[in-house]
C-alpha cells in the first residue's frame, strides 16, 4: 500500500514475503494459501498476471466501477439546455471568448451523466467548470464541489467563486467510528458533484464519495492525469481515463496568456519527455535554472535565493510567499536538512521555543500539520504560523487561514517545519514562488511526474538548483508510473457486458 499497490503479482509477493519475514518460501505459500482460505487476501490477475490481493482494496476497486457504471446510466438530472444559447451567455457573464476546445467540453458536460475533464496547466480548465457552473445555477440544479486537501478545496472556491469543501468534510467524518456519515443510505443532496484534483484520491476515499452520490446525480471529475499519482493505493484518475469505459474530454491546447509564462511551457516540455530551457532567460522570466553541481555549492544558494535573492527582486516575503519542494525527505538537499539550515536563517529562535521530536518549534516559524485532526480542524498538509509558544503552559498558538489553532506540546508530532517539503506533500497546492532542489543525489526519486508536479505548484516564480544531467534524468524516467491496480479492468469488463445486472460483475479467483 505504501508504494500504491492494491495487489501483487504472486510471483513477487512470495519472494519478497519470505525475505522480509526470514523464512523458508514452502512456509509462506501455506500462510498465502491460509489467507486466501479466509479471505483476508484475494487471487486475481492483473493483464493475465497471477495477483494477490487485501481483500477491502480489492472490494473497492470493484465497488468504484460498479457505482460509476449505475451513475451512467440514464441522462443527467437537469431538463435539456440548449447549448447555443447557453453559451454566448456565459461568455457574457463571465467575460470571456471560449476557445472551440473549452465549447465542446461544456456541451459535452451539459449532457453528460459522468464526465472527465483532465489537462496540464494553461489549458482552461478552471474556465470550462466555472462556465458550467455558471450555466446550471442558473437553471437552479444544485452543485457541491470538493478537492482531496484543505488547499485545494480553497483554491477551487477561489477560482470558481462556488464553495468547494474537502472530501472528508463533504461526507461528514464521523470521530466515533472513524468512518463517514455520508454514504449508500445518507447521500449528499446534490444534482451535480464536482470533484477537483482527482489525480491525489486514493482507492478507498474514491469509494467512500462514490457510495455518497446519489444515483440521480450527474459527476464531474477534474485533475491533471500527469501529475504524482495519489499517495494512497491505486491509480484511480489514470485507471479511469485508461480504461475507455468514461467520456473523457482531454485538453492540450494551451492559452495565448498562459503560453507566455516559461513555468507553463516548461511545465509541458518536461511532461513531452523533453529538458525545459534552462539558459538565463534574456529578459525577466518566471522560470530560471541556478547551476550547483554539489551539496556544498546546492544548500546556501538555496538559502540564499529564499531569504535574499527573491524577495529583493520579485517582493515576496521569504516565509510566507517563498516554498522549497524537495523530491525526497532524506539526504543533504532533502526537506529535513533544508528545513533545519532554513529555519536558523530565517528565524532563529528565542528564549520562547520548545523542542520535541528532533525539531524546534518557536513564534513566526512555518508549520505544516502532518495527520488528519477533525477536531481541531486541521488536514494533512495545511501550512500555518506559529503565533506564540508558552513554554508555562506547555502549549502554543499556530495560524492556519488566519484561525487559531491551539496545541499541546505531547501533540506535536502532528506537527512539522515547513520551510522545505516534499513535492508529494505539496500535491492540490500552489505557491507564489518554489525552488525545488534538482541533484543527481536524488537518483531514486527523479521521475518525470515528480519534477512535473514540482513545477506546477509555482504561480509567479520556478526555480530550480541543481545539476542539468539530474533535470534531463528526471525528464527521461517514466519508470516510476506502474502500480498494481484493477480498477481499469473492473470497468472495461463492466462496459464489455453494458445489460449485466450492476454487481454482477465477472467473478475471478
Amino acid at each position: 500500500m505504501d508504494e500504491g499497490h492494491c495487489g501483487l503479482p504472486t510471483d513477487e509477493l512470495v519472494p519478497l514475503a519470505e525475505k522480509l519475514l526470514e523464512v523458508p518460501v514452502e512456509l509462506v505459500r501455506t500462510a498465502l494459501d491460509l489467507e486466501l482460505a479466509e479471505g483476508t487476501v484475494i487471487a486475481d490477475s492483473v493483464d493475465e498476471t497471477p495477483c494477490v490481493f487485501l481483500a477491502g482494496l480489492h472490494r473497492a476497486e470493484r465497488g468504484i466501477a460498479e457505482r460509476l457504471l449505475r451513475l451512467m446510466k440514464g441522462g443527467p438530472p437537469w431538463p435539456w439546455i440548449d447549448p447555443d444559447k447557453a453559451l454566448p451567455w456565459v461568455e457574457e457573464r463571465v467575460g470571456l471568448t471560449l476557445a472551440e476546445s473549452q465549447r465542446t467540453a461544456i456541451r459535452l458536460a451539459l449532457r453528460s451523466k459522468v464526465l472527465i475533464l483532465t489537462g496540464g496547466p494553461g489549458v482552461g480548465k478552471t474556465t470550462i467548470v466555472k462556465g458550467i457552473l455558471r450555466i446550471l445555477t442558473a437553471k437552479g440544479v444544485g452543485l457541491l464541489l470538493c478537492a482531496p486537501t484543505g488547499r485545494a478545496a480553497k483554491r477551487m472556491t477561489e477560482a470558481t467563486g462556488f464553495e468547494a469543501k474537502t472530501i472528508h468534510r463533504l461526507l461528514e467524518v464521523d470521530p466515533k467510528s472513524g468512518g463517514f456519515k455520508r454514504g449508500d443510505n445518507n447521500p449528499l443532496l446534490c444534482d451535480l458533484l464536482v470533484v477537483d484534483e482527482t489525480s491525489m484520491v486514493d482507492v478507498m476515499l474514491m469509494q467512500a464519495l462514490m457510495k455518497a452520490v446519489p444515483d440521480k446525480a450527474a459527476l464531474l471529475i477534474v485533475g491533471d492525469i500527469d501529475q504524482l499519482p495519489s499517495v494512497g493505493p491505486g491509480q484511480v484518475m489514470s485507471d479511469l481515463i485508461s480504461s475507455g469505459a468514461l467520456p473523457v474530454v482531454r485538453l492540450t491546447e494551451v492559452f495565448r496568456q498562459a503560453a507566455q509564462s516559461r513555468i507553463i511551457t516548461s511545465a509541458h516540455r518536461i511532461n513531452q519527455g523533453l529538458i525545459p530551457d534552462l539558459s538565463p532567460p534574456p529578459t525577466s522570466s518566471d522560470f530560471y535554472f541556478v547551476q550547483a553541481d554539489d551539496l556544498e555549492t546546492a544548500v546556501p544558494r538555496i538559502v540564499d535565493l529564499v531569504k535574499t535573492r527573491i524577495p529583493s527582486r520579485f517582493g515576496l516575503d521569504s516565509i510566507r510567499d517563498i516554498q522549497v519542494l524537495c523530491p525526497m525527505n532524506r539526504g543533504g538537499v532533502g526537506a529535513r536538512s533544508l528545513n533545519i539550515e532554513l529555519q536558523a536563517t530565517l528565524n532563529p529562535a528565542g528564549d520562547r521555543k520548545v523542542e520535541r521530536f528532533g525539531w524546534t518549534f518557536a513564534p513566526g516559524d512555518k508549520v505544516m500539520q502532518i495527520e488528519n485532526d477533525y477536531d481541531k480542524e486541521v488536514y494533512n498538509g495545511d501550512i500555518g504560523y506559529i503565533d506564540d509558544v508558552d513554554p508555562d503552559a506547555g502549549e502554543f498558538i499556530a495560524s492556519f487561514d488566519s484561525r487559531s489553532v491551539t496545541y499541546g506540546f505531547g501533540e506535536l508530532d502532528m506537527l512539522v517545519p515547513a520551510y522545505a517539503t516534499t513535492i508529494h506533500k505539496s500535491q492540490g497546492s500552489e505557491y507564489p514562488a518554489v525552488v525545488i532542489p534538482v541533484m543527481t543525489q536524488h537518483y531514486a526519486m527523479l521521475q518525470r511526474n515528480l519534477l512535473y508536479t514540482g513545477v506546477t505548484r509555482g504561480k509567479r516564480l520556478v526555480v530550480l538548483v541543481g545539476q542539468k544531467k539530474a533535470v534531463a534524468i528526471a525528464v527521461r524516467n517514466v519508470s516510476g508510473r506502474r502500480r498494481w491496480s484493477k480498477l481499469g479492468e473492473w470497468l472495461q469488463a463492466v462496459q464489455a457486458r453494458p445489460d449485466e445486472a450492476v454487481g454482477r460483475l465477472p467473478q475471478k479467483g
